[in-house]
């Protein structure tokens, strides 16, 4: 990590790592309900080996390693490295490394997975780049998605603006040049939707499965989840050849 943002986002998790949990349980309910999803598809796909970018203290990884998955981490800040062993992580489970680098050979696990994390990363595309590179079959984005959140009038607006090509121009002008927005709840955040990620799985992919994860379900529209959903799973897949 090198640019101002990032390092300033380091310190907002070096500082809160000890109440990290406590602050992102909103956010950890919703994982919770895509983690099951990711269970269940993956049992029926046989994929056994993960690799959790962003592992954070864990809350992901722990999940996966009680339903007998071999999962390792990767995680740019120590001290969240520290308080995810201390919370019962096998010490050596999580490495200290960034997501745009990943220190694994090509091919290695069966699966790539974040959680909440892209929405956090400048150049998201680069980390989708290096998952692509490591995962085998699978990649789980379990991230939000700017296009269902706000009213329904801001959804409309933010995809008209993405489909024009003009969202980055728009978002500099609102955020005064900054990119991102901070809150002590979610540090610092950028606009991000798995939407964004898209076109770029599709060239890694067979296939690509997008599944709304709200509290509002069933939801009748044709523009679910893309309009209706503030965080989706985004499962793509790929043959084992």
């Amino acid at each position: 990590m090198n640019s101002q943002s990032e390092i300033a986002q380091a310190a907002f998790y070096e500082r809160i790592a000890s109440e990290y949990d406590q602050r992102c349980a909103p956010e950890t309910e919703a994982v919770s309900g895509a983690l099951e999803f990711v269970n269940m598809f993956s049992g029926m796909c046989g994929v056994k080996t993960f690799l959790d970018v962003g592992a954070g203290t864990g809350r992901c990884m722990q999940y996966l390693l009680d339903r007998g998955k071999d999962v390792c981490g990767i995680e740019p800040v120590a001290q969240l490295i520290e308080e995810a062993e201390r919370k019962g992580i096998p010490a050596g489970k999580i490495q200290q490394g960034s997501g745009y680098s990943l220190p694994f050979p090509d091919k290695s696990v069966d699966a790539c997975i974040e959680c909440a994390v892209l929405h956090h990363v400048p150049e998201p595309h680069r980390v989708v780049s290096e998952m692509m590179r490591v995962a085998k079959r699978v990649i789980f984005l379990v991230d939000s998605n700017r296009f269902g959140q706000g009213s329904y009038v801001a959804r409309v607006t933010k995809l008209i603006l993405y489909k024009l090509g003009v969202w980055k121009v728009a978002r500099f002008i609102q955020t005064k040049g900054r990119m991102y927005s901070f809150t002590e709840g979610d540090g610092i955040a950028y606009s991000y939707s798995v939407f964004d990620s898209y076109d770029q799985l599709a060239k890694w992919a067979d296939y690509i499965l997008l599944i709304p994860v709200d509290h509002e379900r069933p939801v009748k529209s044709w523009f679910d989840p893309l309009l209706t959903s503030p965080g989706v799973i985004l499962c793509a897949i790929r043959g084992t050849s």
